[in-house]
This record gives structure tokens, C-alpha cells and sequence, in this order.
């Protein structure tokens, strides 16, 4: 009985803030917590996970294919989506994301989200895409649908991107397109991964949504995911999912680190350093590690965990 009324509790709870939020351009705090439930750390006033700097900083040494096989052992298939054109190749950023929805413009649709976004206190000058800039703050990544228009659907120009980098001091992400792609390549700092760019403005596109799931080519986004962009793909990672995904790429990288150095010294049969270790092979990994000439972010216990897993 008590497991049916908490159940239905959670039922009506979430339908009161799916019902609440259908009439808003913004999501509320409370949806975002919500879609987020699995984050158990400290939040944005927004709602979202704030995911600490130090880790998003350790993210970017990680690579595509780590971050895929660790997702996909979790169950999340679809978090890469490729094929971009990058303002500037080879430049890595991770941050936290802000989600917009972009759709067509429908004359009853756009008089009703104006409408609506001036009740929320949005800004009534300039551009209605400006909306999701006004939200962003350090740390961000702006990331919208912009349902893959091209000519004509440049959600922002050079101006703008100024604008985004000083708010986050990072870039952006679009399924859409940009403008001014030599003004914003001369912007020291700030990156874009789009699907193009062309020189026309913005024409007959309304936000629909901010901070709400959007889907960006073959994966759903999240506001509050953690985006990893290299030259290779961008990919999307659950904000509660992020940590233990550091620390088991940086393990990954230190063990395959350590096999080269054993491979090179012709100690082992190959089978036994890439196969299961040996305790022997434990041991030396063990005095390898205290020798480490860098500073690792990863801890003792994170090693003695590691090596007491079976398999290793």
C-alpha cells in the first residue's frame, strides 16, 4: 500500500511539473531538478547539476572513444553526434549545457511565445533569439536545435558570440548554423561546433523552449548534461555520470601507459599485460604509479579499487 501511494505521489508530481512547464518558454527550477533527479550535488539557481570546474577540467584530457565505451556500458547509447564544422579544429571544450528548442516560425506559435517570454521577463529589444544568451552564465555551453537550417537560420554573428564568451568564457554547439565565421574565429577564446554557416540573418525561427530536452542530431540533450567537443564529435554526458567517468578514463590512461612500458621492456608475454595482471604485475604497477613524474588527479584508493575489480 505505501509503495502504490508513493508511486502515485511521484505520478502526480511530475505531472503537476510537466503541466506547469508546458506553458513556459523557460523551464522552472523544479522541471530541471526533475529531469536531473540522479545529480545529487549542488545545483545552479536554474536547477541544474553545477558539476565542479576541476572536473570539467579533468574531462578534457579524456578522449571520444573513453567517454563512448564508458556511456555505453551504462546504458546510454546515443550521446555522440558527429560531422560538424568547427570554427576551430583541434581545441577541446567541456562545459555545462544550455539547451534552446528552434522551430519554424508559425504566426500563432511565435505571437504566443513572445507573449509568454515577456509574462517571464524576457527581453522585448533586439532579436527573440537572444533569450538563451540572457540565461547563460560562466562555465556554460550554449547548445540549441537549430532543426538543421542553414541559409537563413545563423542563430548568431559575430556580436553574439562576443556576447556568449564574455557571459561563459566558452562557445557554442548548433544543429543550425552561424554567421561571421572570420569575426568569430579572430575571437580569442571562444568556439562553435554547427552543422554550417552562411551570410544571411535570422529569418523565421522562434525558441520554443530553454533548458528543456532537445534533441541534437541522434542524441537527447539534457539541460545540466556535461558536453565534451574535440575535432572528432561532441558527446553528451549525464551530469551524475561525469566524475566516475573521469576517473575511470584517467585509470584507463595510466594503465595502457603503464603496458607500454612493459611491452617495450620485453618483461612479459603480451597475453599477460593485456590480459587479467598477475599480483606481480599488480605490484609493479603499484611502484610504477608511486614513481609518476606528474600529478595525478586520481587517488590511491581509486588504484586499490581499480586492481581489486575482477578482470584486472
Amino acid at each position: 500500500m505505501i509503495k502504490k501511494t508513493v508511486i502515485a505521489w511521484t505520478v502526480i508530481t511530475l505531472s503537476g511539473l510537466l503541466s506547469a512547464q508546458a506553458q513556459r518558454i523557460g523551464s522552472t527550477p523544479e522541471y530541471v531538478t526533475a529531469l536531473t533527479a540522479n545529480w545529487k550535488g549542488e545545483r545552479l539557481p536554474d536547477g541544474r547539476p553545477k558539476v565542479p570546474e576541476l572536473v570539467l577540467d579533468r574531462l578534457q584530457n579524456c578522449t571520444l572513444e573513453q567517454i563512448w565505451g564508458f556511456l555505453g556500458k551504462k546504458g546510454y547509447r546515443n550521446q555522440v553526434e558527429k560531422n560538424w564544422v568547427i570554427l576551430k579544429p583541434g581545441e577541446t571544450m567541456t562545459g555545462r549545457v544550455v539547451t534552446a528548442q528552434f522551430m519554424p516560425t508559425r504566426p500563432d506559435l511565435d505571437s504566443l511565445v513572445r507573449s509568454q517570454g515577456k509574462a517571464e521577463g524576457r527581453s522585448q529589444k533586439g532579436g527573440i533569439n537572444i533569450w538563451p544568451i540572457d540565461v547563460l552564465t560562466k562555465g556554460d555551453i550554449y547548445v540549441a536545435d537549430g532543426y538543421g537550417k542553414i541559409k537563413d537560420g545563423t542563430l548568431i554573428g559575430s556580436s553574439l558570440g562576443n556576447a556568449i564568451y564574455g557571459k561563459t568564457g566558452k562557445g557554442v554547439i548548433f544543429y543550425g548554423s552561424v554567421r561571421d565565421m572570420q569575426e568569430l574565429k579572430d575571437t580569442k577564446g571562444f568556439n562553435a561546433w554547427v552543422k554550417g554557416h552562411d551570410p544571411s540573418y535570422i529569418k523565421d525561427m522562434t525558441p520554443t523552449s530553454i533548458n528543456a530536452p532537445i534533441r541534437i542530431g541522434e542524441v537527447t540533450v539534457l539541460p545540466g548534461d556535461v558536453v565534451f567537443a574535440n575535432e572528432y564529435g561532441t558527446v553528451f554526458i549525464p551530469a551524475h555520470l561525469v566524475e566516475e567517468l573521469v576517473s575511470a578514463s584517467e585509470m584507463t590512461a595510466l594503465r595502457d601507459e603503464f603496458e607500454r612500458v612493459l611491452l617495450q621492456q620485453g618483461k612479459y608475454p603480451s597475453g599477460e599485460i593485456h590480459g587479467d595482471w598477475s599480483d606481480k604485475i599488480k605490484g609493479e604497477f603499484r611502484t610504477w604509479v608511486g614513481k609518476y613524474p606528474k600529478k595525478l588527479a586520481i587517488t590511491q584508493k581509486d588504484i586499490d579499487a581499480y586492481l581489486a575489480k575482477e578482470g584486472h
